[in-house]
């Protein structure tokens, strides 16, 4: 087995591999396994056999951690909670409900929809653009908006703003990062890094902007002018990251539509998520199971809407099981994208990408120029690897020795870092919550990325050009 000690620059080669691929060639699902093979064939001694047999029981290996099979689960279920509320007419009479009476006649009103919704959800990331796609999908599609520019939308609000509202396990998760490092009072140092965070700030700002305006430029703006002429809500040729059987389900013949089909299940889901988180979290929400919860409100919206149908006489026995059978098939190939994303992350963590980054950077810093190397450091790890929690590991126990040692304003410092995860999270073809976003929005995960990365590379600048100033004014 290859010393990763010694690997040097090797330790980022897979990760770039496959992000290069999945831009290069929209084969996502072989990029990700390329990059997973090389990074396992790499830690072999170069054996590209016992590295494509590593690769496959790691990916195997994905399912022995908890968190990782129900964030799976659940992804795949919310494609039956999409069966369901179509069959039921409960999408359709949503969508009636809100344009009869003028609430979403516009565009912009859409936008402004798909943006709060998303961000109202904040006690879980990923629940809030799930929620919000599958509300606002129909009607995007009906006002002739991109597919593209909702899942821009979802993708900038999904980890941005349970960062910045973080009453939940992600605010948790980073406080006890903090602990660990023997912060004296970490919840105070969260608070004051918050408005220092500039790029989950403005991302969220420059989201919703995006959202109730025309204000589109880049291969975005070549999206909405295709469906505007066109009427074509994704390009000719496009793979939409949810089955078209589980987008396409129709009204069964004779139900009458009715708004409260969708919006029981779907407000089941969001009503009890934070019940949950605080009742895992032993009466402390923030320090609830953030996954398990989500997964067991979507399994209650199920069930829900599973007992509404029957006692309604709108769905049988046979039908809740069949439509709930499709909606998950329907979702598979998000599952099997996740897993892939998983597994490349572990192939990351083994090759030590995230160290390695850090190390090379962390040396010869002048103390004013730390937080945009910081913020810069942190956004590469980030989208090298896929995540953001994974790089916030990495970098806050670099930080906060450094700190003292360096004399810099600790909040600062700790919303660089923060920032950089969120930057490198969001536009990383490889992240989980950028694979949801898509998924949410039904739209190509390829498009997807390519649309939304001007948007971000420029608020990135922004935030970048942010930390330079006040890393000489604080």
């Amino acid at each position: 087995m290859t010393d990763v000690a010694s690997l040097g620059l090797l330790s980022i080669m897979p990760p770039v591999v496959a992000i290069v691929l999945a831009i290069w060639t929209k084969q996502v699902y072989l990029s990700l396994f390329a990059g997973i093979w090389i990074a396992w064939t790499i830690l072999n001694d170069w054996n590209p056999l016992l590295g494509a047999i590593q690769s496959v029981d790691e990916l195997i290996a994905v399912f022995g951690d908890a968190d990782n099979t129900m964030i799976i689960l659940l992804t795949v279920m919310i494609g039956a909670l999409l069966t369901f509320t179509q069959f039921s007419g409960g999408m359709s009479g949503l969508v009636t409900f809100m344009t009869d009476r003028g609430l979403v006649r516009t565009r912009r009103s859409a936008g402004l929809l798909a943006w709060m919704i998303s961000v109202v959800v904040f006690v879980e990331s990923t629940i809030g653009p799930l929620v919000s796609g599958a509300v606002t999908r129909p009607l995007f599609d009906k006002l002739r908006i991109s597919r593209e520019k909702l899942s821009y939308i979802l993708d900038s609000t999904c980890s941005c703003k349970a960062m910045m509202i973080p009453l939940n396990t992600w605010g948790a998760y980073v406080v006890g990062l903090l602990v660990a490092q023997g912060v004296e009072s970490p919840v105070r140092l969260l608070a004051l890094s918050l408005p220092l965070n500039f790029y989950g700030l403005l991302t969220l700002v420059v989201s919703l902007i995006i959202a109730v305006t025309a204000l589109e430029f880049g291969p975005m703006a070549v999206a909405e002018r295709r469906v505007r002429e066109e009427g074509k809500v994704l390009r000719d040729g496009a793979e939409p990251l949810v089955a078209t059987e589980a987008l396409a389900v129709t009204v069964k013949k004779g139900v009458d539509p009715r708004a409260r089909n969708m919006v029981v299940p779907v407000g089941t889901v969001v009503f009890s998520l934070p019940i949950l988180l605080w009742i895992t979290g032993g009466g402390d929400i923030m320090a609830g199971a953030g996954t398990a919860s989500a997964f067991w409100s979507v399994i209650l919206g199920l069930t829900v809407g599973g007992l509404m149908y029957r006692v309604q006489g709108i769905m049988s026995l046979h039908e809740i099981t069949d439509m709930f059978m499709k909606g998950v098939g329907g979702l598979i190939p998000v599952g099997v994208l996740l897993v892939l994303a998983f597994g490349i992350g572990d192939a990351s963590q083994a090759l030590g990408t995230g160290p390695y980054v850090a190390q090379v950077t962390e040396a010869g810093l002048s103390p004013p120029l730390v937080p945009a190397a910081l913020f810069i450091v942190s956004g590469v790890i980030a989208f090298s690897t896929g995540t953001s929690f994974g790089t916030w590991a990495i970098m806050i126990p670099i930080v906060i020795p450094m700190t003292a040692l360096m004399d810099l304003h600790a909040g600062l410092a700790v919303s660089a870092v923060i920032g950089g995860g969120l930057f490198g999270d969001h536009t990383s073809p490889i992240s989980d919550s950028t694979i949801i976003a898509t998924m949410a929005a039904g739209a190509d995960h390829v498009d997807h990325v390519r649309t939304q990365l001007p948007y971000a590379s420029a608020v990135a600048g922004a935030a970048l050009v942010l930390y330079l100033g006040f890393g000489f004014v604080l």
